[in-house]
């Protein structure tokens, strides 16, 4: 190579470099609807904890995100376990990064008065989202039941649905969530059941997908400290936290209250632990991709050598 051709590639290469560096990489697109375990990164992004380098997606529904993780819309998402694990099966490797709450208490099973037992849920119709968390809810319960889903009667609807589905008889249990399990109660229900009875089973989640991982680390890492930054205030600043969250759901103060008694948000400690290799995710993953796939919602398990990733949690807050 003589001097002018290495002179030549020195100056493109430097021309690359400068280019790279005036560029800005696009902002991780991370989807989330709300549910109060996601209400850190809401407050995150009113209080302007998260940079330019992550874009909140808004949606109504979980569904909705993951319709876009699968369309390639999305870099990353708030999503129940299960609801990764469908998403990671219909073929989009995912990372769970962070958990960001545990149901304890939040899923519920009301029942008719004449019901009461979980082995005299037999022969009865009982309403269920299946395509949601209702639907892992129910199996849980199910099995503590000793009954299999053969010997029940399936009703799968929304949750919005079940009230005028319990006031025109068409059901006699639901499996469903505040505020429906409230309402089902002032019209006569029972609750029987709740999450609080299989700890550590429903696990909400910030998931990554691999590329994403990939590509922008740093990203990753901005979107899950703001998510650290936001659930902080929430658990310290709880009483400006809650009339935040109430304004901006257009609810009350006590229903943001009830909903958080209900839940645990584990913090950066209980994260690592959770998160770790053959730790609690990865071993509820397992079951509850044996039971999606014996249920006929998920087609196969999906196939992974570590579905979580602590790497991106953030050492401190400081």
């Amino acid at each position: 190579m003589n001097r002018r051709q290495f002179l030549q590639l020195s100056v493109a290469a430097l021309s690359a470099l400068g280019l790279a560096g005036c560029s800005k990489s696009a902002p991780l697109r991370t989807g989330i609807h709300p549910w109060i375990g996601y209400e850190p990164l809401y407050l995150a992004e009113e209080f302007g904890w998260l940079p330019d380098s992550v874009r909140l997606v808004k949606h109504s529904a979980a569904s909705d995100s993951m319709a876009g993780l699968l369309a390639g819309e999305l870099d990353a998402a708030a999503l129940i376990l299960d609801e990764a694990l469908r998403v990671y099966a219909e073929g989009v490797p995912l990372r769970v990064v962070t958990v960001t709450n545990v149901s304890v208490g939040a899923d519920v099973l009301v029942v008719k008065p004449t019901i009461t037992s979980l082995a005299g849920l037999r022969g009865r119709s009982i309403a269920v989202e299946l395509g949601g968390v209702s639907g892992i809810m129910l199996f849980s319960i199910l099995e503590r039941a000793g009954l299999s889903t053969d010997q029940v009667s399936l009703v799968d609807l929304p949750v919005n649905r079940h009230l005028s589905a319990w006031q025109n008889g068409d059901i006699e249990a639901s499996v469903c969530y505040e505020p429906t399990a409230s309402v089902l109660e002032q019209a006569g229900g029972t609750r029987l059941f709740d999450s609080s009875h299989v700890p550590d089973t429903i696990f909400d989640t910030l998931i990554v997908t691999e590329a994403a991982a990939r590509r922008k680390p740093g990203s990753v890492r901005d979107l899950v400290y703001g998510y650290f930054r936001g659930q902080h205030h929430l658990v310290r600043s709880m009483h400006d936290a809650v009339y935040r969250v109430a304004t901006r759901q257009g609810i009350t103060p006590d229903s943001v209250r009830r909903s958080l008694a209900t839940v645990m948000l584990p913090e950066l400690a209980a994260n690592q632990r959770y998160l770790a290799h053959h730790g609690r995710i990865e071993v509820v993953a397992k079951r509850l991709s044996g039971i999606l796939v014996r249920e006929g919602l998920m087609a196969s398990h999906p196939v992974y050598e570590r579905l979580c990733d602590p790497s991106f949690l953030p050492r401190s807050l400081s």
